[in-house]
């Protein structure tokens, strides 16, 4: 019979592929100026707004020495997470993670879909001028495409016991030509896995684009439906599930993302049942990812987390860097 052994969360933020020099280097600054936010009470902001009404300790916390350590602690979090995935010894790993154009668009945005292809492929990276550019091509194969390994069979039997769960799923096992795997399952293969990657199974959720958004309760119990039926599955495995994305961003929200990772380790699923919607807004949505696991982890124990507020702009924008490992 199949075990849920494991549970892990990580970002994915193209800041955990850019260098130190560039966190130092303000490369995110333009790009920031030019987005949307909400600003903590979920009221619309730009980046102006922000600026103005920054605290003053945000000067400190733009100092070169204040990035370079942030970026070595969200770097030494990877290695752990790295370290956490192989000690597990798993056969699979469910990964949850939400699609940005990448396989999909918006002639079909499904609200949940699954992968049962053999393998899924990793794209090479193209050649980028600037830094966030390179960053977000570290994500991509250096020298050519390449296929990662999948569960097919497990993928099969998620589908069909979800189905008989009442979860109406997408499925799919082959892409449109020129698309591949999305950054956060690329980001779990480059940065994530070693040499001998363990399969993965996909598994799509929209956290980010409105209108068919899964509303937390119902990410809640997807991950309940997950563990049961992982527990249901007659193959002889090991199996993890990974939420890939979040914490908040835009704009960094130290004070949610504490609580999210304190509801993690106290099994409180109506903190995530009941999440603020103001709190799942812009990049902050794929919070969603880290709920599923929420529900799926009633049976395992948060044992290693790490949190690095990823201030990357003076008027505090940038992503909350969460890592987490459940045994």
């Amino acid at each position: 019979m199949a075990q849920l052994v494991a549970g892990f969360g990580s970002s994915h933020s193209p800041m955990l592929g850019a260098l130190s020099e560039d966190w130092q280097s303000g490369a995110f600054i333009s790009r920031d100026k030019a987005r949307a936010f909400v600003d903590l009470a979920g009221r619309p902001a730009r980046y102006e707004d922000l600026l103005a009404n920054a605290p003053a300790e945000a000067a400190a916390l733009m100092r070169p020495e204040s990035l370079k350590q942030r970026h070595a602690d969200a770097q030494s979090s990877i290695a752990q997470m790295r370290s956490e995935i192989a000690s597990a010894r798993l056969d699979a790993l469910i990964v949850v993670g939400d699609d940005q154009e990448e396989l999909f668009d918006h002639g079909n945005m499904p609200a949940i879909g699954i992968w049962y292809g053999d393998v899924i492929r990793n794209a090479k990276a193209t050649t980028e001028s600037d830094p966030l550019g390179r960053a977000r091509q570290r994500y991509q194969e250096p020298e050519a495409d390449r296929d990662y390994p999948c569960h097919a069979g497990l993928a099969r039997h998620l589908i069909a016991a979800l189905q008989d769960d009442g979860f109406d799923l997408s499925a799919m096992r082959g892409t449109a030509g020129g698309k591949s795997e999305g950054h956060a399952f690329s980001y779990v293969h480059r940065f994530c896995m070693g040499a001998d990657p363990v399969p993965i199974v996909p598994l799509f959720l929209n956290a980010y684009y409105a209108p068919n958004q899964p509303s937390p309760a119902r990410c809640v119990a997807l991950g309940q439906a997950l563990a049961r039926a992982i527990a249901a599955c007659r193959m002889d495995l090991r199996v993890g599930i990974l939420a890939s994305g979040g914490l908040s961003h835009f704009l960094v929200d130290e004070a949610f993302d504490h609580a999210v990772l304190d509801a993690l380790r106290r099994k409180d699923l109506d903190f995530f049942r009941h999440a603020p919607a103001h709190k799942l807004l812009f990049g902050s949505s794929e919070i969603r990812n880290w709920i599923c696991l929420a529900g799926s982890m009633s049976g395992l124990d948060l044992v290693w987390a790490n949190y690095v507020p990823g201030y990357r702009t003076p008027a505090l924008t940038g992503t909350g860097l969460g890592f987490a490992s459940f045994r």
